[in-house]
């Protein structure tokens, strides 16, 4: 029986995860966070000196594994959860670099063609709609103003020891936004049939919504 795979693509902040997870919970989809795939990769490469012997180790020494807890998805690795641990500046920026190298990118491609063949999911990342999943039964391009994804970004952290300014959070995103562009690999831009959905001026669940209704229109869902 064929599955339903619904793509999700979009820059740093734009509230791809959030939305995802909360509409294929209301689909009784499966949700896949790739970007916690790459983060948990950009974690277990901060124990290597280089780049090479971090790629050199990555099949042999790198296992992860997607958890799912009252449908929440948790991210293990090598048997511990990082859940938590990815959700760092550092670790952000580190998996835009990791993301970029081919090696690694091809480790996750099958993982996630393999999760997306068994189970009908909703998928978000950077390139899901136009390499992992290309023929997705719907594909949706989500982005916001680089202001507002800091000033959001800013309201989560506040409150936290140490949270950066705004005004480091926008050159991060920023500089997320050039090194996601421009890399030889993947590089983030939208399919060409995806539908652009601009956040900066919506709340959270009137986007949910509109994707919701997107995909009852194209995929006759019930």
């Amino acid at each position: 029986m064929k599955t339903i795979n619904i793509a999700i693509d979009g820059p740093a902040g734009a509230g791809k995860s959030s939305v995802a997870r909360e509409v294929a919970s209301q689909l009784g989809f499966v949700y896949v966070d790739t970007g916690a795939l790459y983060r948990a990769i950009a974690l277990f490469s901060a124990d290597y000196p280089t780049t090479k012997a971090f790629l050199d180790d990555l099949e042999v020494s790198c296992h992860l594994e997607l958890k799912y807890f009252a449908g929440t998805q948790c991210i293990f690795l090598n048997g511990d959860n990082v859940t938590d641990k990815i959700r760092t500046p550092e670790i952000s920026m580190k998996a835009s670099e990791v993301s970029a190298l081919p090696k690694v990118r091809e480790f996750l491609l099958e993982t996630q063609k393999d999760i997306a063949k068994e189970y009908n999911v909703i998928m978000d990342g950077r390139d899901i709609g136009t390499v992992v999943l290309p023929d997705a039964d719907l594909k949706i391009y989500l982005t916001a103003s680089a202001e507002e994804r800091a000033s959001r970004r800013y309201l989560e952290l506040e409150d936290k020891p140490d949270a950066p300014s705004y005004e480091q959070l926008l050159e991060e995103i920023q500089q997320r936004d050039y090194n996601d562009i421009h890399r030889a690999v993947s590089p983030l831009h939208r399919a060409k049939d995806a539908v652009i959905i601009d956040t900066t001026n919506m709340g959270f669940h009137e986007v949910c919504e509109e994707i919701l209704n997107l995909a009852e229109k194209r995929l006759e869902l019930e």
